[in-house]
């Protein structure tokens, strides 16, 4: 079989409805619009959001407030009382945070929040810190570094 060889099947294939091409045609006159009303004027028919008159969904719900930051940035969030599993003195990054399982993903920067204590004294180095989170990790004896 060769390309030019393709066609296909038999009876697969219909010529489209000519219609309102004179009454010889099977479709002439009405053009298979049916008489009067609205579906067969041009253009007519209803819009995707009417709903036979009563009040549409869209405006029944109310409306959106406010906006969406697009340039909002969306941090990894790591609590300081769960830095409590790591040995004392040990410098955390974000690849220990990826590793112990504290993060998903070192797609998102990593910013290090205030809830819960620390009593080990432990280098922590993140993108961003909590004013809180920072106060405990330096009382606790520990530095932290924003990278």
């Amino acid at each position: 079989m060769k390309q030019h060889e393709l066609a296909p099947r038999k009876g697969s294939k219909r010529s489209s409805k000519r219609v309102g091409r004179g009454v010889g045609s099977g479709h002439g006159t009405y053009a298979t619009r049916g008489c009067k009303g609205q579906n067969s004027r041009s253009g007519g028919g209803v819009g995707l959001r009417f709903e036979g008159g009563q009040t549409p969904l869209v405006k029944r719900l109310p409306s959106t407030r406010g906006f969406t930051n697009i340039f909002k940035t969306d941090y990894a969030l790591v609590k300081v009382g769960r830095l409590e599993i790591f040995e004392e003195g040990t410098e955390v990054t974000p690849q220990k945070l990826l590793d112990v399982g504290l993060v998903k993903s070192l797609k998102k920067p990593v910013k290090i929040l205030g809830d819960g204590e620390l009593q080990r004294p432990l280098v922590v180095k993140a993108n961003k810190f909590a004013r809180t989170a920072k106060q405990k990790i330096e009382a606790s004896g520990g530095s932290t570094e924003e990278i």
